[in-house]
């Protein structure tokens, strides 16, 4: 005959089981916990796994203790029983169809069955009719930390027996809270690997790199990415700090001894960047930091470190900037001035001294504009012409595009504004069918000398030119961007369809 012996209940486990209805949000099918059941089964990674000892112990143990030919450590599976540990069982696993266990997974309470042959479930079972030929079973909960039913610990004897007494199932049942405590122990520890594995494939990734030095020995011990930060060798020839410090630069050896130093003394947090000599990747930038981890006596600087080699490029970088534009600046703010001074002789009167102030600033802005929009070093012909295309509408151009530097872009700038504002005052552009053509070209590689050609060409304005009868400020500001700021030639033709300006300069400057 089969009995279910009461199940053992005490405050503790009520309210783990009331809290878990809670936690499910009231009542749970019976699928949602089964599924929940398997997941639980599966996150203790038992399943399939060979045998140990720890769980052979307590079988062999129960086995000796209660006087059976077999006793189980058995896992309830979705369609099979599998027999983590097996006394006096050959065979592995069994289908859950078949098995005893199953009931008391399913009731989830002890369950006893003194006399298999009498009761109806299992009186026609493979196990009973055939090979072990079960006459007697007794098997209770292992229950999962979250009071998931796992399994059984049970045992099972060939003949009939009578009921186990409550001491006897108190005793079960202790054995099979041994099993779940190894069960757990593994759990955790498998949990506590993972989580030690997924931190170091995270340190890889991040490019952090983390270590440990013994300042009693100088040892060092390294996790993370220290392969990239320090050479693929850093396992045999960074054992040690001094190791270590032989890839640093003299000053930056001394450097970071000085701060750890200082650390140790005090304490205190460490904190250095540092360069260091890598092997495969060549000199980079490091910084570390750390603090003191202390055990009794026995104090180890635990700590990070991170390259940081494209940071300071990147700053080193802004700082030439920063440089480069605090000289253009004032390279500008003295071109303005020379503009004003020399602009305040030429001038007829006030308003004529503004026009022409404005004109010219107007001039270096538009300069600035195409500056801004490259990388201050450089600025593009083209971006160039849409500026003075867009301040005289009337001027055509063309020519191959090419990339000029600072000083370049503002004498080109001014040029242009001199010679434009002339061609509105008095020549091309007076009238309404006037027009300014510019073209340019640039000698091959090669060519003796190379140089860079320019034409200037009106056609149409409404007036007659004539040279000048004196040289004015406009004129010795072109002559003074072609010949001293470029280093280059200048001539000017009045031919009777208008001004005719042929530039030639050197070569110097590369496609855009």
């Amino acid at each position: 005959m089969a009995e279910r012996p009461p199940p053992r209940i005490d405050a503790a486990a009520s309210a783990r089981s009331e809290g878990q209805t809670l936690a499910d949000g009231g009542e749970a099918t019976a699928a949602e916990r089964e599924r929940r059941r398997l997941d639980t089964l599966r996150e203790y990674r038992l399943l399939d796994t060979g045998p140990e000892q720890a769980f052979d112990r307590v079988t062999k143990l129960v086995a000796d203790l209660f006087d059976a030919p077999i006793a189980l450590v058995s896992l309830v599976d979705d369609c099979r029983q599998w027999f983590k540990s097996a006394y006096g069982l050959d065979v592995a696993e069994t289908g859950r169809d078949i098995s005893f266990c199953q009931f008391v997974v399913t009731d989830e309470q002890p369950m006893i069955v003194t006399d298999v042959l009498g009761d109806e479930r299992f009186r026609d079972n493979p196990l009973v009719t055939g090979d072990p030929f079960i006459r007697f079973y007794a098997g209770v909960p292992l229950r999962a930390y979250n009071g998931a039913i796992l399994g059984t610990l049970c045992v099972i004897d060939r003949k009939e027996r009578v009921m186990l007494e409550a001491a006897e199932l108190a005793r079960l049942e202790d054995f099979a809270a041994i099993i779940m405590a190894e069960a757990d122990l593994r759990r955790l520890v498998s949990e506590r690997d993972e989580a030690r594995r997924m931190l170091e494939r995270a340190l890889d990734f991040s490019g952090i790199a983390t270590w440990q030095l013994d300042p009693q020995s100088g040892g060092m011990h390294w996790q993370g990415a220290a392969a990239g930060l320090f050479g693929a060798d850093y396992e045999t020839a960074l054992r040690t700090a001094p190791d270590l410090l032989e890839r640093m630069p003299s000053e930056d050896r001394d450097r970071v001894t000085a701060a750890l130093e200082e650390s140790r003394e005090g304490g205190s947090p460490y904190s250095v960047e540092h360069r260091i000599q890598h092997p495969e990747r060549g000199m980079r930038w490091i910084a570390s930091r750390g603090d003191w981890d202390v055990w009794s006596n026995d104090a180890r600087l635990t700590g990070v470190s991170i390259d940081i080699t494209e940071q300071k490029s990147r700053q080193e970088n802004a700082n030439l900037l920063m440089r480069e534009l605090h000289h253009r600046m004032r390279n500008l703010f003295a071109t303005v001035s020379a503009i004003i001074s020399l602009t305040r002789h030429s001038a007829n009167d006030v308003d004529d001294y503004v026009e022409r102030i404005t004109s010219r600033l107007d001039a270096l802005n538009r300069a600035q504009n195409v500056l801004l929009g490259a990388n201050f070093m450089t600025g593009s012909m083209h971006a160039l012409m849409r500026e003075v295309e867009a301040a005289f509408p009337r001027i055509r151009w063309t020519g191959p595009d090419l990339l000029l530097p600072e000083n370049a872009v503002v004498a080109m700038a001014l040029l242009f504004n001199e010679l434009a504002t002339n061609a509105v005052k008095h020549g091309a552009l007076t009238g309404t069918d006037g027009r300014v053509d510019i073209s340019w070209t640039q000698d091959e590689e090669g060519a003796e000398p190379r140089l860079f050609r320019l034409t200037w060409a009106e056609t149409g304005g409404a007036m007659r030119v004539a040279a000048p009868e004196r040289t004015s400020f406009g004129t010795l500001l072109i002559e003074r961007s072609v010949r001293n700021n470029l280093g280059g030639t200048i001539e000017r033709r009045w031919d009777p369809d208008g001004l005719v300006v042929d530039i030639a300069l050197p070569a110097r400057w590369r496609d855009a």
